[in-house]
């Protein structure tokens, strides 16, 4: 019996024996041609700088979508007419975790395509920054930033992250990797997930719900945002969550910067109450020149590159190597994503 040949559509630039890696998988068509893609700006850049594709450009580019079983990516010109443009695609692996807006906002959420995440590649990567975020406050980095400028050698005392209370809103790859991180360092961590979520935490982790969110927050020292972008968690931390932390508390965000209500943030750190915040994301992303959040001491930002490693497109070949042979041996997915959940 004649073997199917897959033909593996690549829509972002990858390094050359990463494109091999996938070429030696058997039975496999890379359709890879770098002179059609954005470039990318830094390592594992998969938004890059859009080619000026002229008319056989823009015709080669479309020549490659119609051949396509499979995508490495979406569609960067045009994803919104991927269906169309793509007849013969059933399968495309996203470079990315948090995919949900994008999903709903082209409206291939509804177009029978099947996509899987990048969830879980980033964890590692993510569950460093949150740490880093963490710690820049407790052990007095700004305080110590300030000491240095003025030339001032003044001992000063400091906390322990380990015994404060910790937060974790969102149980997923990324949640359960912050979690074991800070766990291990002596935190006393609460995970939060979905109502009536299942999950498996290192003993000693105590669980709750975003139904329970008010009582947790009153107890919490830092509070790490790890939730995927949904409709049920859109500014879930508002006004009146971010004043029932104590005074003195933390916040990270690593998931997406529409969850917290900035303007009530901003309030919190300028007044003070709160000790800091370290953000990878923001509301509207590039932040805007006249944010305040550029020029607050108790504030620290990341231009939501924080999952960005040197090692990334490796790892998400490795994911979407996996995903290749499940999906060719009619196997489950990893990282399915779930239109009716957003993730």
């Amino acid at each position: 019996m004649t073997a199917v040949t897959t033909r593996v559509l690549i829509s972002t630039y990858l390094e050359p024996h990463l494109v091999d890696r996938i070429a030696a998988e058997p039975d496999v068509e890379v359709l890879y041609e770098p002179d059609l893609l954005p470039m990318p700006r830094y390592t594992a850049d998969h938004g890059g700088t859009p080619p000026a594709l002229d008319e056989e450009g823009r015709q080669r580019w479309l020549a490659l979508l119609a051949e396509a079983d499979v995508a490495f990516d979406f569609d960067w010109n045009d994803p919104v007419a991927l269906p169309v443009n793509a007849p013969a695609l059933k399968w495309v692996q996203a470079t990315s975790a948090g995919i949900g807006a994008f999903m709903k906002r082209t409206g291939l959420d509804s177009s029978g395509i099947t996509v899987t995440t990048a969830a879980g590649t980033h964890a590692i990567p993510l569950a460093e920054f949150a740490l880093t975020g963490a710690l820049y406050f407790v052990k007095g980095v700004p305080f110590l930033r300030r000491q240095q400028h003025r030339h001032e050698w003044r001992r000063y005392t400091t906390r322990q992250l380990a015994g404060l209370r910790l937060t974790v809103v969102g149980i997923g790859g990324m949640g359960s990797n912050v979690i074991a991180t800070f766990h291990a360092l002596g935190a006393r961590v609460t995970g939060v997930g979905r109502i009536g979520g299942a999950y498996d935490v290192p003993e000693g982790v105590a669980l709750s719900d975003i139904g329970r969110l008010d009582e947790v927050l009153p107890e919490t020292d830092i509070l790490v945002l790890c939730s995927a972008l949904t409709a049920e968690t859109e500014g879930l931390i508002g006004r009146e969550q971010l004043a029932q932390l104590p005074d003195g508390a933390i916040l990270v965000n690593i998931s997406r910067g529409q969850l917290v209500d900035e303007a009530a943030l901003i309030d919190e750190l300028t007044s003070g109450r709160m000790l800091g915040a370290a953000l990878d994301v923001v509301n509207h992303e590039p932040l805007a020149g006249d944010s305040p959040l550029w020029d607050l001491e108790n504030v620290l930002l990341s231009p939501h590159s924080a999952s960005t490693v040197a090692t990334e497109n490796e790892t998400l070949v490795e994911l979407f190597v996996e995903n290749l042979r499940r999906w060719r041996g009619g196997q489950p997915l990893r990282n399915l994503y779930e239109a009716e959940r957003g993730y």
